[in-house]
């Protein structure tokens, strides 16, 4: 398997410690005082708990890398460590095999069949597939609203990658399994997708056979520039995918933010258009509650909705809107 210098991995988001740092680790346990993430390695229960799901799955994986020399990491655990998308809460950490291992379940691990077309991250105790692999490998084995969540955030994230070269890995790998799954997001992909919720929203709109938008359009008005999520001219009408943050106090006084919304499409407004959309992950978890949105607003329907994407793809956007409650960092998991 090939190596490539490593990016920069997400690290542990809390202290992780062996059973023989704890003093008397299983009065300690009974207490709630520590978690033991995997056989012999603790973490402190308090901070586990203001955890997100996906900071926990990421603190998992560290912890399985402690007590295993050398793994090779993959699927969502590849995911975490680079920094791209979690959906729900994976139980499972997810390895490539060795040739001394088989592929199958083991007690909080998953393991992949060894495969020796894969590129991989060096990050010195252990080793990871890069974005493109990981996106590869999610796009052929999960939703088709995973795949392409994860494929537009490893466009994203490394300006060297195109959509012609992950359609290609796909493409050329020596097993077959999920390549013609993968193909629906893989083709899809775009770095202009600026957050997995404005993925998702993408992924649900053609699924619901809507015309394709245009992505991150600017407007100028009233000597202000604004940039629109998404922008469908026939029907001047821009969506914005905002989710719940902006509006619950993380990101700062929320009847300031909005005030600068109203004020931002009250510009927009000047400027002509005529439709301004907001929605956040419930809406797009449900596609019948984006779907009468976009209605209303006359985006025009080119195709019949795809019913059968539509019905795969509500577990994983389900599971994305009850993880988005807790999200603090919109750019990065769901």
């Amino acid at each position: 398997m090939p190596h490539i210098v490593a990016p920069q991995i997400a690290p542990c988001p809390l202290p992780l410690f062996r059973a023989v740092d704890v003093p008397h680790v299983s009065r300690a346990l009974r207490r709630g005082d520590v978690i033991r993430l995997h056989r012999g390695i603790y973490a402190p229960a308090a901070p586990w708990r203001e955890l997100p799901p996906w900071d926990r799955y990421l603190a998992r994986v560290h912890a399985a890398a402690r007590i295993h020399d050398g793994l090779v990491f993959s699927h969502e655990s590849s995911a975490a460590l680079l920094g791209l998308p979690i959906f729900g809460d994976p139980k499972a950490v997810h390895i490539v095999a060795r040739e001394t291992l088989t592929a199958g379940q083991r007690t909080g691990i998953r393991v992949h069949r060894s495969a020796t077309d894969r590129e991989l991250v060096d990050a010195g105790s252990f080793a990871l597939t890069t974005a493109a692999e990981c996106a590869v490998d999610l796009a052929r084995s999960r939703s088709e609203i995973v795949g392409l969540s994860i494929a537009d955030a490893a466009l994203r994230n490394d300006p060297g990658l195109t959509v012609e070269s992950l359609v290609a890995r796909n493409e050329s790998r020596l097993d077959s399994r999920g390549r013609r799954v993968a193909r629906w997001p893989l083709h899809r992909a775009r770095a202009e997708s600026e957050s997995t919720l404005e993925s998702a929203s993408r992924g649900v709109m053609e699924m619901l056979g809507y015309a394709e938008p245009q992505l991150q359009t600017r407007f100028s008005a009233a000597g202000r520039e604004d940039r629109a999520d998404f922008w469908w001219a026939d029907a001047s009408a821009v969506g914005e995918a905002d989710g719940d943050l902006k509006y619950d106090g993380r990101f700062g006084d929320p009847l300031e933010q909005l005030r600068r919304r109203r004020e931002r499409d009250a510009r927009l407004r000047r400027r002509g258009i005529r439709h301004i959309l907001h929605w956040a992950w419930t809406d797009v978890a449900d596609p019948d509650r984006l779907d009468r949105m976009l209605a209303t607003a006359g985006i025009p329907r080119v195709a019949p909705p795809d019913h059968h994407r539509l019905h795969t793809a509500r577990s994983a956007l389900g599971s994305a809107a009850r993880s988005a409650r807790q999200q603090r960092e919109p750019e990065t998991s769901v």
